[in-house]
């Protein structure tokens, strides 16, 4: 059990060491992800370890040059509702299945033909569907959410399946999910759609049964008087809290233990937390849970007392380590700061040690501020939280105009910062006042939904980052402009503030001119602006670490940059290779998984800011398939010859010829 390490944050320093270790080959046979057959794609990140490691080896290192688009399937041929980002298609025996706004579809997956379509009136269908295999005399289903109901068709025809819930239709008491369950043997996890006020609906994560559609239990994320963790809310902050709920649309487990992991993002509200003194468990945490009855195991917070918005997005994901000979049931946590915790998965304690640091405090008045944050000691940090005048873009790295705009940028704030690494608080700003404004680092990069992958039989994890800068202070808020943050906020006394407006902070970004006239801004800092990185989890050591996207509006010369890849993640299989899209450049990339060398790539008409997935088809090949569907981060959609927007997003297969 995670001990009183996140409890007690009167002690300066905790440091947790390891022996020197020794990466070793894992062996064959029972790993993470081993329970999914080996062609099937069968949840959001491929198995209930979430390694998305596909252990097919057809497309390897020496023939992935080849790799060419096999079909594709738009996504909005007749226009219909917008595809949200970050959906990822499931495929089970030759058949994908996924939704398509307002519809959720099975396709032939090596062929991209349509079996059948389900429309969904009222509401959409957003990130994903869930397989239920069935049990019995119930056959395989397909589960997804609307909000405030789950749904559940026949795998085979995609009708409702009139023996769960109502017709096929269980509702879900609380707070709406809008997301796909994640299904654990016959539970069904769902978390909760918070909005960002300090006073509002429960961020509780809640079970269903696949079978029948009932609800089994909950869990309660803002622990009650008498449970674990209450005494981390002084004051009484903890009644009628909103936040701290899990978010994000799926979550990790361990057959063999039977352990669900969640993550848990920030109370509410985000930047201030005066009304909710203590470390606030469990905000930004793992949560180890058994999956048939909710009970509590063991957590890891990773912030005390979030005043940055760096809630947990992703979930952890599943590896084995080798210490002295020794196998060690592992995960990994990776979240917004770029810090990666490598924990025990059984017992949530670090494997490669974790220091209580002293921190930096604000001077916001009423705030709590915790006097230490976790800090692993390995691995080394993944995205800088460090900043000083050095890490200024150069004329050199863009151009003269560009890093003009920086310093101006930097000019318009006094021209003196406060950043102390990791952590850095943000200060009290008031009308009148001079300007004094932090610099934080990073902003809303690091590791984000996207996650991580990993190769099970080898203890190695792959992600990708992306390095960004805020600025800006803490301000009184005035009570009559909620900054979009819900009508029930009149305890909220102060909120994020920058020359920028108020509850905004800046962005360390500044404008940029090409040479042919196209305007964009371009961030402040020094490249590399995004990164793919392997880490050993065996040593906790960065393997290697490689720019991931080019800026094709700077000079031939200095494109190679990195760039924003916020919104997706990497996927690694068999024949010894990194998967990517994630970067707003609209590039699909193949990486060798041994060195980060890029081995392939492929232009799309849009982002593909979600996770590839690979998988065999019924003709006996193997797929690599992946959603283009635009965002803005990835700039404006590509136009036709009549100038108008193309409506061309689609699910695009890739496989080698034959």
């Amino acid at each position: 059990m995670r001990k009183s390490m996140v409890l007690a944050l009167g002690a300066a320093m905790i440091a947790l060491s390891a022996p020197a270790l020794q990466a070793q080959q894992q062996p064959q046979g029972t790993y993470p992800g081993s329970e999914v057959a080996e062609g099937d794609w069968v949840s959001w990140a491929r198995d209930m370890g979430g390694t998305r490691f596909s252990p097919l080896n057809e497309i390897n290192k020496d023939n992935v040059e080849k790799l060419d688009e096999a079909w594709r399937f738009r996504l909005r041929p007749t226009g219909g509702a917008a595809l949200l980002g970050g959906t990822v298609p499931i495929v089970i025996d030759g058949i994908m299945y996924l939704p398509v706004g307002n519809a959720v579809v099975a396709l032939e997956a090596h062929t991209g033909r349509e079996l059948w379509r389900h429309d969904v009136a009222g509401g959409l269908v957003r990130r994903g569907v869930s397989y239920w295999p069935g049990e019995g005399d119930i056959g395989p289903r397909i589960i997804f959410s609307t909000g405030p109901t789950l749904v559940a068709l026949s795998a085979a025809t995609g009708q409702p399946d009139p023996g769960f819930g109502e017709n096929g239709v269980a509702a879900i008491e609380g707070t709406p999910y809008g997301y796909p369950p994640s299904i654990f043997g016959n539970v069904m996890l769902i978390g909760a759609n918070t909005a960002e006020m300090p006073r509002g609906p429960s961020g509780n994560s809640r079970a269903y049964d696949a079978r029948t559609g009932k609800k089994l239990w909950e869990f309660n994320s803002i622990p009650q008087p008498g449970e674990v963790g209450h005494e981390t809310w002084l004051d009484d902050g903890w009644k009628e809290r909103s936040g701290t709920n899990m978010w994000i649309w799926y979550a990790t487990g361990d057959p063999k233990t039977g352990l669900i992991y969640m993550t848990l993002g920030s109370p509410s509200p985000n930047y201030y937390g005066g009304d909710r003194p203590g470390a606030n468990l469990f905000g930004n945490s793992v949560v180890a849970l058994d999956a048939q009855t909710g009970a509590y195991r063991w957590h890891f917070q990773t912030i005390h007392h979030d005043l940055w918005d760096w809630d947990l997005p992703a979930p952890p994901v599943l590896f084995d380590v080798t210490i002295d000979g020794k196998t060690i049931p592992a995960l990994a946590e990776t979240g917004k700061p770029g810090l990666m915790y490598i924990l025990n998965r059984e017992t949530g304690e670090p494997i490669h040690g974790v220091n209580e640091m002293i921190v930096a405090r604000g001077d916001v008045p009423g705030e709590w501020y915790s006097p230490t944050q976790p800090i692993p000691v390995k691995p080394e940090l993944l995205s800088r939280m460090h900043w000083t005048p050095d890490d200024v873009v150069t004329a050199e790295d863009t151009s003269a105009d560009h890093a003009a705009a920086c310093r101006a940028l930097l000019d318009s704030y006094g021209g003196t910062f406060f950043n102390s690494g990791p952590f850095t608080p943000f200060f009290l700003h008031e009308e009148g006042m001079a300007p004094r404004a932090s610099i934080n680092m990073p902003h809303n990069g690091g590791s984000n939904w996207g996650g991580s992958a990993s190769d099970p039989h080898r203890g190695i994890i792959y992600l990708n980052t992306t390095e960004s800068g805020s600025i800006g202070w803490i301000e009184k808020r005035n009570p009559e402009g909620d900054y979009g943050r819900g009508t029930d906020a009149s305890t909220q006394i102060y909120d994020r503030g920058s020359l920028a407006g108020p509850g905004a902070y800046s962005s360390f970004i500044a404008p940029f001119t090409a040479a042919d006239g196209t305007k964009t801004n371009l961030p402040c800092i020094r490249p590399p602006w995004g990164r793919l990185l392997a880490v050993d989890g065996n040593s906790g050591e960065v393997l290697w670490a490689t720019p991931l996207g080019t800026t094709e509006v700077l000079p031939e010369g200095k494109q190679e940059t990195g760039s924003n890849n916020t919104f997706g993640g990497p996927i690694v299989t068999a024949g010894g290779l990194v998967f990517i899209g994630a970067t707003s450049d609209r590039y699909f990339r193949a990486f060798d998984a041994e060195n980060g060398k890029m081995l392939w790539s492929k232009q799309l008409d849009y982002g593909a800011l979600t996770v590839p997935v690979s998988y065999r088809g019924k003709d006996g090949k193997q797929y690599v398939a992946i959603l283009a569907s635009g965002s803005n981060l990835a700039g404006p959609p590509p136009r036709g010859p009549d100038g108008r927007p193309m409506n061309n997003e689609s699910l695009i297969a890739f496989a080698l010829p034959e």
